[in-house]
């Protein structure tokens, strides 16, 4: 009988670090800015939002990276929900995931690469549209070829990205002082506790992806050590570039007009470089783009395989190719999914509606930590530093943040809000029903 094909294991830590820093790097550094000063106009305040956003970030990666030493397999978050909260709470993310939260993902990025790509050849928004699938089909595909394949890129991709990002802060050093715009002082009025929550929660937006690189762990070598190593060194990494980069902006722009610009990155170059730097602005959010498409399209398959091999989701999505021994079918389900959301404009819809729903999940993931650590045979590789104080803080902070943003939304746009919380609480109902004798077959 002819063994099953079975995941390899490529990824080691360069890979996996790059993982991690290429997916939170991503476009949304040169836009918040602009969402977060709004609500806190001060300097000092808004370099403590991207501290707290920062330090918020490596809470959560210091629970998810002793959860990925105890449970060091293919899946993720899926697999941390299940074996701690519950199976029906693991299901409820792998469903928010593929038909939502995941896909909205690399549907919204797709589409900033086609948009970012526009502003160097001339697209109108069919163009855009198909710039946005082929580049989802064609990063689809050289993950659908090899994890090997997918990880050099992804290395590839975000050593350039974090070299083009010094390269502009050596700019501002070099030639920022010539440049500088004359600040214009801030009003000294105090910050409600809510904009604060509401900034840092912008900012968290930008670190986000940072546990996917967990999902990977059946195809990384010595996962019990890589996983938790990655994860340290990429949010390290990347809190770093995020406080220099801001820094930057604040030195080189007034607080207005970082409030009013539409893609600050661009704004700061113009500063340094003249209009001429537009072309190598975008070449550089093109970049980004790519970094976080092809992480994300890495790790989403590698939960709905984990689910098929549960028997939580079909059994074909559990399928390994026989020559590149990857989920193949996982992957192809993917890039249907997200280029029929890019071709109907829905993902901004459904992004929106559920983003925030996730950090009840990580929240849900931290108490599942706390559950674990009462287990007497519980020995992992890794624990979290500062524990109880840190994963409670975490905690707390994802409920928090959860709490204010979806209170927002339901002001907002209740109607989007609502069906987006439906779409995730959806989940439960048919866990149970999946659950059913023959349900799946």
């Amino acid at each position: 009988m002819t063994p099953r094909p079975a995941l390899e294991r490529p990824i080691g830590l360069l890979h996996a670090t790059a993982m991690v820093v290429g997916i939170i790097a991503g476009v949304s550094i040169f836009v918040q800015p602009s969402e977060i000063i709004r609500y806190v106009p001060g300097i000092p305040g808004v370099l403590a939002v991207w501290t707290a956003a920062g330090l918020l970030t490596l809470a959560g990666a210091l629970v998810a990276a002793e959860l990925a030493s105890a449970f060091p397999r293919t899946g993720g978050l899926y697999v941390f929900l299940k074996e701690t909260i519950s199976p029906a709470c693991g299901f409820m993310w792998g469903w928010a995931m593929l038909w939502s939260m995941h896909s909205g993902i690399i549907a919204a990025s797709a589409v900033i690469f086609g948009r970012s790509l526009a502003r160097i050849v001339p697209l109108g928004d069919f163009g855009i549209r198909l710039a946005a699938i082929g580049v989802i089909v064609i990063l689809s595909m050289v993950n659908y070829i090899g994890v090997r394949q997918g990880s050099l890129l992804q290395t590839i991709v975000t050593i350039a990205k974090i070299a083009a990002i010094v390269l502009i802060l050596a700019m501002v050093v070099l030639f920022g002082s010539a440049a500088r715009s004359t600040p214009q002082p801030a009003a000294a009025a105090s910050t409600p506790f809510h904009y604060f929550v509401l900034a840092v929660g912008a900012g968290l937006f930008t670190f986000g992806g940072w546990h996917m690189v967990t999902y990977a762990a059946g195809e990384t070598r010595n996962p019990e050590r890589t996983i938790p190593r990655a994860l340290l060194i990429g949010v390290l990494t990347v809190t770093v570039c995020y406080l220099a980069l801001n820094a930057a902006y604040l030195y080189l722009l007034s607080p207005q007009t970082i409030s009013g610009s539409n893609l600050i990155i661009a704004d700061a170059a113009n500063a340094v470089a003249g209009p001429r730097a537009a072309a190598a602005v975008s070449a550089l959010v093109i970049l980004s783009s790519l970094g976080v498409l092809n992480g994300v399209i890495l790790a989403g398959p590698r939960t709905y395989y984990a689910m098929a091999t549960e028997g939580l989701a079909f059994r074909w999505l559990a399928a390994v190719h026989p020559r590149f021994h990857t989920p193949y079918k996982a992957i192809v389900l993917q890039m249907v999914w997200a280029c029929f959301l890019v071709s109907i404009g829905s993902y901004l819809a459904l992004f929106t509606a559920v983003i925030y729903t996730e950090w009840f999940f990580f929240a849900l993931m931290t108490i599942g930590l706390f559950r674990l650590r009462r287990r007497a045979s519980y020995s992992p590789r890794f624990r979290a530093w500062g524990f109880p104080v840190v994963p409670l803080l975490f905690a707390v902070s994802a409920f928090v943040v959860a709490a204010i943003q979806c209170a927002r939304s339901l002001t907002t746009d209740p109607w989007k809000t609502a069906l987006g919380l439906l779409l995730v609480m959806l989940g439960l109902p048919l866990y149970y029903l999946w659950k059913r004798p023959h349900a799946h077959h």
